[in-house]
Order: structure tokens, then sequence, then C-alpha cells
């Protein structure tokens, strides 16, 4: 089920529903260790979530639906295909009288975008699902369906900064600071297969050597200052970004802008793109980089605001 419009997601809601954030997923370096025999790719990626979010609401009933509102509830594409409700009817399969209801989705975040935005719809379905059903949030069913569901839900399911390793299985909690952040997409959608087709691996080969397996980058501790971890940022690579500049140069144009931007002290692709960042000292600066961005590229979607 789909609606017509929009509707203000910061409407008084009804006294039955449940309501969570889809916080973007920023993925602050991405490293391609390599494709397995299976075709999926080991990664190694600092992630972190932003302040932006796409919400979701569930009030519970006997039948799922899903319903979709906000300024890019268009760009979500068929309903029936949504992560939200997959991750739902995979949960029903494990959980017997699992208690659904009417999803509502306002959708803000860019699709195919890098910044995981319906996994972190799919997650914060996983997160009322729970709720409405009395489930822990560790629990093997709701992990196993998080895995099934796409590789970025199970990282979104907690929402919490951390490396994630392998296919996205493999989670290590980080205690990052909050990043002052410009998030940019210049509103060109990109297929993950797509990038990583262009990254041109065979199976069961790898992209870094067996030493730098071995070596695994060392994260500055709990504490460390936001330069220390900038730099340690800086020191590492998002790996897809060639890639994805190939199959849209616009990206290219977006990290330049962001390059361009007073104060910027490392601009990065997000992900498999098209969605870049850019860290600065504080919110102020990268406010005013915000503004400058969408001054001159008024076209783009930006937001300003923090990682962590």
């Amino acid at each position: 089920m789909t609606s017509g419009g929009t509707t203000d997601a910061t409407a008084k809601s009804p006294a039955s529903e449940l309501v969570e954030d889809g916080r973007a997923k920023v993925n602050l370096t991405l490293r391609v260790v390599g494709r397995r025999v299976d075709g999926y790719h080991d990664l190694e990626s600092v992630v972190a979530f932003a302040d932006c979010a796409d919400r979701l609401s569930l009030i519970p009933g006997a039948e799922l639906q899903l319903a979709t509102t906000g300024p890019l509830a268009e760009a979500c594409g068929e309903v029936t295909d949504n992560l939200v409700l997959k991750a739902s009817r995979l949960l029903g399969e494990r959980v017997p009288g699992l208690k659904t209801g009417v999803f509502t989705l306002h959708k803000v975040l860019p699709v195919a975008a890098g910044i995981g935005g319906g996994s972190a719809d799919a997650a914060a379905a996983l997160r009322l699902l729970a709720r409405a059903n009395g489930l822990a949030i560790d629990d093997a069913r709701l992990i196993e369906v998080a895995r099934l569901t796409g590789a970025d839900v199970p990282v979104c399911l907690a929402s919490h900064a951390c490396v994630m390793t392998g296919v996205g299985e493999s989670l290590m909690p980080l205690d990052l600071p909050k990043l002052p952040c410009v998030l940019v997409n210049p509103r060109v959608a990109v297929a993950t297969k797509d990038v990583f087709a262009a990254l041109g691996l065979r199976s069961g080969e790898l992209l870094v050597g067996v030493t730098d397996v071995l070596q695994a980058m060392v994260w500055p501790e709990a504490g460390a200052s936001l330069e220390d971890w900038v730099e340690a940022f800086a020191a590492s690579t998002n790996d897809l970004e060639a890639p994805a500049m190939r199959i849209r140069p616009v990206i290219g144009e977006v990290i330049s802008a962001l390059n361009a931007t007073d104060g910027a002290w490392l601009a990065r692709m997000s992900g498999s793109g098209a969605t870049c960042f850019a860290i600065y000292e504080n919110t102020v600066e990268a406010g005013r980089a915000a503004e400058k961005i969408r001054r001159d590229h008024p076209q783009w979607w930006v937001h300003a605001g923090t990682l962590s």
C-alpha cells in the first residue's frame, strides 16, 4: 500500500504508534580485501552514523502494510520490493505469531546513494518489530534476518560507530568523537553491483597482499582527539571511489566542491557512492561549507551535521 502524497513527519502520533529513525550510514574508510569464491567481497570499513535519517513508524496490527511519504517517497520505487517488507516477512518466518502492522516510511535520504538508506529503514523495521513483540535486540533470529536482508542491515541495526569486516557481519564498536561534517549527493543513483563490477576482481582474487590482510589498521583509542581520528582516516581510503567515479564522473565534482570549502579536513566518497562527505573542525565551518555548496549547486542534496 502506498500513500498518494506527503505528510508532516513531526505530526502528533497515535498512542499505539511506535517510531524509529533510520540514520544515514557513512563509510569513513572502505578497504576491499578481496572477492570470495562465492562472489561476495570481503571488506574492512570504519562506519559512522549521521544525524539525518528516514523516519519509520509502526501501528501494530494483523496485516503487514507499508505506506511511503516524504520528499523522496517516489524514489523508493515499488513498495513490494522495499527492504522494510522483506525484513518483516523474513522475521515472520522465524517468529511464530509475529505481530506486524502498518508501517509508514517518511523518506528524506537519497536512494542508491552509498549511505545505506534502504538498509537503515530495514533495520528500523526490525527494531520496531522487536519492540512490538518483546524481542531482545540481540535475539539470534533478529540478527539472522538482518544478515539475510542486506549486507549493511546488521551495522544499521545497532547504528553505532564501528569497524565492519567480512561481508558486513563482523562488527567491532568504536568510540568516535562527534565529527562535524557535510554530506553531499548530486542526486544520481549508483548501483552497488555496478561499482563492484567496475572494480573488476575475479572470484578468489585478493585486492591487497596477505601481509596487509594480517596487519589491519590500528585505530585511535577512546578519548583520542578529532585531529587524531581524521589523520587515521586520511591514511586509509575508499577502494570503491575510483570505480564509482568512472561510472559517475560527477562524484569527482562533488569531492572537488567539498575540498574547495574553507576548513575541509578530509573529503571522500561514502560506500559505493554517489554521496560524499567532508569533515570539519566544528559545526560552524560545516554549516558555512554546506551553504556555499547549496548556492553553487542548488540541485544537489546537502546536509550539514555530525557523525558519531
